[in-house]
């Protein structure tokens, strides 16, 4: 294995048939670099669409077939840790009879982890062509899929838990926010499960037919991750539905405590508005004044008694 390689060297490797060559590109976000043009188109000969299509293009999860070489886009799914967005890391390939190339803007993960064995163990680990290598990015593009769904169901448990005990209009954004992540992931999942499928079942030169059957078994791990993904959305819905619940229950529960208040205050103040609290006038005669004393003491304690006792009776009856 070689980490470093001149174009002259990597053009001899790739003209032995019984070797495997890997060549991974990676540019950064901001745009293609030149060097990486010229090795696509100088070195191995792709076709100019071809090469346009990786350098060039942001495309849905595809498979073209070139003849001697095919040319594959596939995504790895991961979840910001901060924002729930959902954060696609594109990666495309062309896959030929001993050779891979890899091209991706930006670190990915498994990829670095796959380089890192094969420097541990070069002839075990590409010993099995170039076509079982792509295998083995695939089926690690998906577990990282997986640990993505992983992810928003751990978030949906959040906000349920949140929702029980206290929501808010936060709770609520977050929803939303897990909802369009879920969305965006299920269409990702559609066209990469026809991309292994194809892979798995079409005739194409650089794969060998023993090994067709490796990606079956990732189409069949995208299917079932394609299904979870379709329960992911029920259960964000079921979170919706729950908040809505909560919130109603809040607000009945508080217009209940509102209408109590009111009611017990309404005989105080029918009291109040039939006498007008009017008992001594000028009169400062104590026998005078004697009738409306009492009169006043038996408004007051009506006044005081009353809520006390209507909420003695709306307990009795478990209105609250």
């Amino acid at each position: 294995m070689h980490l470093e390689w001149s174009t002259e060297e990597l053009e001899t490797a790739l003209n032995d048939a019984d070797g495997t060559v890997w060549v991974d590109i990676e540019d950064p976000v901001e745009g293609p670099s030149q060097d990486a043009e010229n090795i696509l188109r100088d070195v191995f000969h792709f076709h100019p669409l071809a090469i346009e299509d990786a350098l060039k293009e942001t495309h849905v999860p595809k498979i073209d077939d070139w003849g001697d070489y095919i040319y594959v886009v596939f995504h790895a799914s991961a979840i910001d840790p901060q924002t729930d967005d959902l954060v696609l890391q594109e990666l495309d390939v062309f896959l030929g009879l001993n050779f891979l190339v890899t091209y991706h803007t930006g670190a990915m993960a498994f990829l670095d982890d796959d380089r890192q064995a094969i420097q541990h163990d070069p002839r075990d680990r590409m010993k099995d062509g170039a076509d079982h290598l792509l295998f083995r990015f695939l089926e690690r593009a998906v577990d990282q899929s997986l640990k993505a769904i992983e992810v928003l169901d751990e978030r949906i448990d959040d906000i349920q838990d949140q929702i029980i005990a206290w929501p808010s209009p936060e709770s609520l954004q977050n929803i939303f926010q897990i909802k369009r992540s879920a969305i965006h992931l299920q269409k990702t999942f559609s066209p990469q499960r026809e991309v292994l499928n194809r892979l798995a079942r079409d005739p194409y030169k650089p794969v060998k037919e023993a090994h067709r059957v490796y990606f079956r078994d990732v189409y069949d791990h995208i299917v079932r991750i394609h299904d979870i993904s379709e329960s992911l959305r029920d259960l964000i819905a079921g979170t919706l539905d729950t908040y809505l619940s909560v919130m109603s229950n809040r607000t009945n529960e508080i217009m209940k405590t509102l209408t109590l208040v009111t009611v017990m205050f309404m005989p105080m103040s029918f009291i109040v508005g039939f006498w007008g609290m009017n008992f001594f006038g000028e009169s400062l005669a104590f026998k005078a004044a004697m009738p409306k004393v009492a009169l006043f003491l038996g408004s007051l304690a009506v006044m005081c008694l009353s809520p006390i006792l209507m909420l003695v009776y709306v307990r009795r009856r478990r209105w609250f």
